[in-house]
């Protein structure tokens, strides 16, 4: 009985590839990210979080901040102090990144399809120039 003998080898892709889809793949992005809106829904008075019923506010937040941050200078082993300092910085941190919409701003289909070839395109020629093909020979 005679087998067959599969020998897999992986060819790599040229230079020109890497550094193409590396152009187009930086470009693409580049623009995707220029694309982007940034805004953020709150202002003053307007209530990060809600409890119960009530509004908290970042002012609201602050409160406890300050209170723990006074307790840490005066005795810096205080657990106390340690966690409402740490507790309302992260709910500060939180109700940032909450209320932070992103949005694409408006553009025609052409410049979107041109935007995602750049990026994708360019992605699958560097990953093609990096990795290369793998066939099999018979």
């Amino acid at each position: 009985m005679m087998s067959k003998i599969v020998q897999v080898r992986a060819q790599r892709g040229s230079a020109g590839n890497v550094i193409l889809g590396f152009v187009m793949m930086c470009a693409g992005f580049y623009l995707l990210l220029q694309s982007i809106v940034v805004t953020q829904s709150y202002f003053l008075g307007i209530g990060l979080y809600h409890l119960g019923g009530t509004s908290i506010t970042s002012g609201m937040i602050l409160v406890p901040l300050i209170f723990g941050i006074g307790t840490i200078f005066y005795n810096t082993s205080s657990l106390l102090g340690w966690a409402l300092a740490i507790g309302s910085l992260a709910a500060l941190l939180i109700g940032v990144i909450v209320n932070t919409h992103f949005a694409l701003r408006s553009m025609s289909l052409f410049e979107m399809l041109g935007i995602f070839i750049l990026a994708i395109g360019g992605l699958g020629l560097f990953l093609r120039g990096v990795y290369g093909n793998k066939r099999t020979l018979e």
